[in-house]
């Protein structure tokens, strides 16, 4: 095994029956130009043709690709065993349906090297099956490479937490990990990470292609969604106990977009009846029990723009029927569709 100097970046992949998307995935990061980095591809107990896919991989990658199989543990029990046996100065996540540009590692590395930066992101954009960009997500619009968090600190509240368009510097894994058995582990844990940088670096190339798959949107939204609202505390917590712990500001802008917003958007698409209600329920105390007031969450700023008139029409008029009690037209409107 080589030393740890001359591995630039790990790149972690879990894996769960994704037979029909993995050779997509696995062939855009033995692409990549950068040359020293290694792929850590960890089977967490699938049952489908994924293994051999990895085997193959593995035979013609033999210094690039390094299979796992483990018994299944969920996404962050197969993060955290990635993590765990990474080498690399860096860490990326990639899901296993997605793929990337053949030039990320090697410009996310450049930049945070260059900056002496913890963290890289970039921008990255759904893609249908066909491959047909459906969707821009332009994440820190009109930063510059290097950002001071001491000096942005507003990026705290703005950023979308995914784990897989970021780069991050494995020392800010030594006493973390993702979450076991939870959803939105990225929400848990990608704030905290934050929190502990200096310098973010950014690239506005869009460098991850994230697959919306037709399986995964039909996917039954549940009680789950509860999970969001967890993992806002959890970094509530994280966050009052930091150096930023005085920007109130800060704290309360991400408790409205992750925790109201991101919830909300989670909450349309829940299936019963039932649970919607409960869930709602458990918004209203959040809201309560942090002080949101409805005139705060409407004129809520992200990116110095009123988030919610930058949203489409579709969505906007979902958000402004909620807050104004709609709640059961909501739910006749949503069974028409």
């Amino acid at each position: 095994m080589s030393q740890h100097s001359d591995m630039k970046v790990s790149i972690i992949v879990p894996v769960y029956n994704v037979e029909l998307y993995l050779e997509k995935c696995l062939l855009s990061l033995v692409k990549q130009t950068l040359k020293e980095i290694e792929i850590l591809v960890v089977n967490d107990g699938s049952t489908d043709k994924s293994q051999s896919i990895i085997e193959d991989f593995q035979n013609k990658y033999p210094d690039k690709i390094f299979g796992f199989v483990k018994e299944n543990g969920g996404l962050s029990d197969a993060r955290n065993f990635g993590i765990d046996r990474a080498r690399g100065e860096y860490l990326g996540f990639v899901d296993s349906d997605d793929y990337v540009s053949e030039t990320m590692f090697e410009e996310m590395y450049n930049l945070a090297e260059k900056h002496n930066a913890e963290m890289a992101i970039c921008n990255l954009q759904k893609v249908n099956e066909d491959g047909s960009v459906t969707q821009k997500l332009t994440q820190l619009p009109g930063f510059q490479e290097k950002i001071i968090l001491e000096d942005h600190l507003s990026v705290f509240s703005d950023i979308s937490y995914f784990a897989c368009n970021k780069l991050f510097r494995r020392e800010l894994f030594s006493e973390k990990r993702f979450k076991k058995g939870i959803h939105f582990e990225d929400i848990e844990l990608i704030p905290q990470i934050l929190l502990d940088c200096n310098i973010l670096v950014f690239t506005p190339n869009f460098h991850y292609q994230y697959l919306e798959r037709q399986d995964s949107i039909s996917k039954s939204h549940t009680m789950n969604g509860l999970d969001i609202l967890k993992a806002v505390e959890t970094v509530e917590t994280y966050f009052n106990k930091s150096r930023f712990s005085q920007h109130k500001e800060a704290l309360k802008n991400f408790q409205i977009l992750e925790g109201v917003y991101t919830f909300l958007a989670y909450l349309a698409f829940v299936k019963k009846d039932s649970d919607f209600y409960k869930m709602s329920q458990v918004l209203d105390d959040f809201v309560s029990t942090k002080s949101l007031k409805t005139k705060e969450i409407l004129q809520f700023n992200r990116f110095g723009k009123n988030y919610l008139l930058s949203l489409p029409l579709k969505k906007k008029s979902y958000y402004l029927l909620y807050f104004f009690g709609f709640r059961g037209l909501i739910r006749r409107l949503i069974s028409r569709n």
